[in-house]
């Protein structure tokens, strides 16, 4: 199985009062509960994204935050996972650390960065039924304004309508950003299919 998560920020403090606001009593306590949540999920076998932010420890902490998640990870670089350049980190425990990267999950596409991008590779493309081939996660924005700005670009873009390559015919752009914000799904790693459906789900109620 593979899962996506962004902008876990493990030993973040201010997060639990400005920004964020998750109250939680100390970072100690966040650490504790995100690897709970992560650990009641994602099994050793199981690959995990995560789309940056992941620590803002040094090298040492964030070593031992590695060595008790489960699953075989792979890291999207963020602007705030500093750690990577300490000499005491071990970058082994992350199969690859890219900047963006594209994946095959489950005969779709998906675009990964930690920053959204707005015209992202396969926008356009469609399945014979008119579903999306392409998925863009991201992260970065957590559940500030920034976030509000894209989703009103999803909502402009989809209500666009263009001539579809080939044709006549006139379709709306499938525009599919989701943003893996870890508060979102109470910091556990969720399947792409988990994703859009949350994703769903969320944009129903705005």
């Amino acid at each position: 199985m593979r899962y996506y998560i962004s902008d876990l920020h493990f030993f973040h403090e201010n997060l639990n009062t400005k920004m964020d606001c998750r109250g939680f009593a100390s970072a100690e306590e966040m650490n504790e509960y995100m690897i709970r949540q992560w650990n009641s999920r994602v099994r050793s076998c199981d690959d995990v994204v995560i789309l940056g932010d992941f620590s803002t420890g040094h090298g040492p902490q964030t070593n031992a935050i590695l060595q008790r998640l489960r699953g075989k990870l792979y890291l999207i670089e963020g602007n705030h996972d500093r750690y990577l350049k300490d000499k005491n980190f071990d970058s082994s425990r992350f199969r690859w650390v890219k900047s963006y990267a594209e994946l095959n999950d489950h005969k779709r596409k998906v675009i990964l960065s930690h920053y959204p991008i707005f015209c992202y590779n396969g926008q356009y493309k469609v399945d014979e039924e008119g579903n999306p081939k392409t998925y863009m996660l991201y992260g970065h924005v957590h559940n500030t304004y920034d976030e509000v700005l894209v989703n009103q670009f999803q909502k402009l873009t989809r209500a666009s309508k263009r001539h579809m390559m080939g044709t006549e015919e006139m379709r709306s752009i499938p525009c599919n950003m989701i943003n893996c914000f870890c508060m979102y799904s109470d910091y556990v790693p969720l399947t792409l299919d988990e994703w859009i459906e949350l994703d769903e789900k969320r944009r129903e109620k705005m």
